[in-house]
């Protein structure tokens, strides 16, 4: 798109000049006195900014009118004919106008939201949930063949403790009734007192073994808490319209698990190590990585070793991105490095999207051992209830069903751009008054927003484009700018993965509408102007729904 082809003439311009390959960055403007596009280029290679545009301006560009350097900046002005071209052409085509064909199709696996087993899907979840399922909805958006994947812990010491705790305490008919809850306050329980008698630990860490080793009675009981478990995640997926196309939990690869580590040590990638655990060295890392105990009981480690293996070989993925917080970092990277010693994984084939922490009010953090955790299906439920009461102060007038669908869309969808509007490598503090707000960064006002432009074409009878659109005012220029960026602003998530930078570029959108709107008046506007307006409105609405639809948030056309 524009953006794009101008910063296609900036590198050529520059090749030419210094014959350097420049990554150059053009940044939207969108000021009918400063320009449409910039570049600091000039600045950054430490170079002649009127010899950069002078070199632009003798390649030729039919989209642009002016080049213009100015305090070490490069300002570029598009050709209105060309904006209004380009723009009709999407109005045509509506958001598949967007939609190119990669350079190089990826087939990626995301694995994302992989709560442990026999605890139920907590507001902590909501990070890896929604930033996962966002980047899913984007890299398919734009051409790559995207596996949604979570991997459940539904393995490891913490089933020995819960397995144990059961045996102890457990109370079977109140654990068929209420499953989770029961299982979790086992949990919780046994971890509680075991800080007064390590014992135990060692006691949950022997059910583990017995187990790992086939025990009917302990296998039996696994199985059991996966299922509830597995069923209760469904459950809150659905709520949160989360669609996780493929759940593989730890247990699967536990077969596969022996034959890994005895390869590794045969190739003499793995030793062993001080104690007798089997252990690889990482290069670049001080921390050998424990591929198998002392007491020859897995790891988590080596389970997601067999997981990249098998994720490679079942779906041919040329890259395995984990959506992980940023406390994983040193772990990850250590089975990062462990892959690819193993030869199980290329340099590059790995990425860790690194994430802060959710924290409870007053910044503390959630802690599952201590009991201080908020289920996530408690928070949805309660943003419903509040989006209802918005809504009612909004339109009274609508029909009871209508209010109880609306506010699902807008508590729900509050919910989750609150995560994405974040950047998410930063801690966030779960806050209500943030979260579900008309008229500051937040989706009600982006929902509202879309809302109203879908009131305006009912009213005006108005479906799909008519004619040739028509730029007659700065503000339309900047708007139709703003939209024509979305595939380039697009391509960039798919590099960074910042889903954020969609929810920061639909709520300016946002803005500029709402501006619009209150100076230019649509409906009652001259014949011709009141169509172009109309094209506008309708083309806005498309990117607004679409941006809301790729984050995992509905557009409700009332509020």
């Amino acid at each position: 798109m524009l953006r794009g082809e101008i910063k296609n003439l900036i590198e050529r311009a520059i090749k030419e000049l210094y014959g350097i390959d420049a990554n150059v960055q053009v940044d939207q403007l969108g000021s009918p006195t400063l320009g449409d596009y910039s570049t600091i280029v000039a600045m950054v290679l430490k170079k002649n900014p009127q010899e950069i545009a002078d070199a632009i301006r003798a390649m030729g560009s039919p989209i642009l009118e002016k080049i213009e350097p100015k305090n070490g900046f490069i300002n570029f002005w598009v050709k209105k004919e060309e904006l209004e071209k380009s723009y009709s052409e999407y109005l045509g085509k509506g958001a598949k106008f967007f939609q190119k064909k990669p350079e190089k199709r990826e087939t990626i696996v995301i694995e994302y939201s992989s709560p442990n087993i026999a605890k139920p899907l907590g507001i902590h979840h909501l990070r890896s949930t929604i930033i996962g399922q966002a980047l899913v909805n984007i890299l398919r958006f734009i051409g790559h063949k995207v596996i949604s994947l979570s991997f459940p812990g539904d393995f490891g010491t913490q089933f020995g403790l819960l397995i144990a705790a059961y045996k102890r305490w457990g109370d079977r008919e109140k654990l068929k009734k209420n499953p989770i809850p029961e299982m979790l306050n086992l949990y919780v329980r046994f971890s509680q007192a075991a800080k007064e008698d390590q014992n135990l630990l060692e006691e949950g860490r022997r059910e583990f073994k017995e187990l790992e080793q086939g025990d009917a009675e302990n296998k039996k009981l696994w199985k059991w808490f996966s299922d509830e478990s597995l069923k209760d995640f469904s459950r809150v997926y659905k709520i949160l319209d989360v669609k996780i196309e493929n759940t593989i939990g730890e247990s699967f690869y536990e077969p596969k698990l022996k034959s890994l580590v005895q390869d590794a040590l045969k190739r003499g990638i793995a030793e062993k190590g001080e104690g007798g655990a089997i252990v690889i060295k990482i290069p670049g890392s001080d921390t050998p990585e424990i591929i198998q105990k002392a007491d020859e009981a897995s790891i988590y480690t080596t389970r997601e070793l067999a997981a990249i293996r098998h994720r490679i070989k079942k779906w041919h993925a040329t890259k395995i991105l984990y959506v992980a917080a940023n406390q994983q970092t040193f772990h990850l990277a250590q089975v990062f490095g462990a892959a690819e010693r193993l030869g199980i994984a290329k340099p590059g084939q790995l990425g860790h999207i690194k994430f802060g922490m959710m924290l409870g009010p007053g910044g503390k953090k959630f802690a599952t051992r201590e009991g201080r955790l908020i289920p996530m299906d408690e928070v949805l439920n309660e943003a419903v209830l509040r989006a209802r009461k918005i809504i009612e102060e909004i339109n009274s007038s609508l029909v009871e069903s209508g209010k109880e669908k609306i506010a699902r869309e807008v508590g729900i969808g509050a919910v989750k751009f609150f995560d994405l509007s974040h950047n998410r490598l930063s801690d966030i503090t779960f806050e209500w008054d943030s979260i579900l707000n008309l008229k500051g960064f937040a989706s009600p006002y982006i929902q509202y927003t879309y809302a109203r432009l879908a009131s305006i074409l009912k009213k005006a009878n108005f479906k799909k484009k008519t004619g040739r659109f028509t730029i007659t005012k700065p503000l339309e220029r900047s708007i139709i700018l703003k939209i024509l960026d979305f595939g380039e602003m697009m391509q960039e998530i798919g590099k960074t993965y910042f889903p954020g930078q969609l929810a920061e570029y639909i709520y300016e959108l946002s803005n500029d509408l709402n501006a619009f709107y209150e100076v230019s008046p649509v409906l009652k506007a001259e014949a011709k102007e009141r169509e172009s307006r109309l094209n506008l409105i309708l083309g806005a609405k498309e990117i607004l729904k679409t941006g809301l639809n790729l984050l995992g948030i509905s557009a409700p056309e009332k509020m």
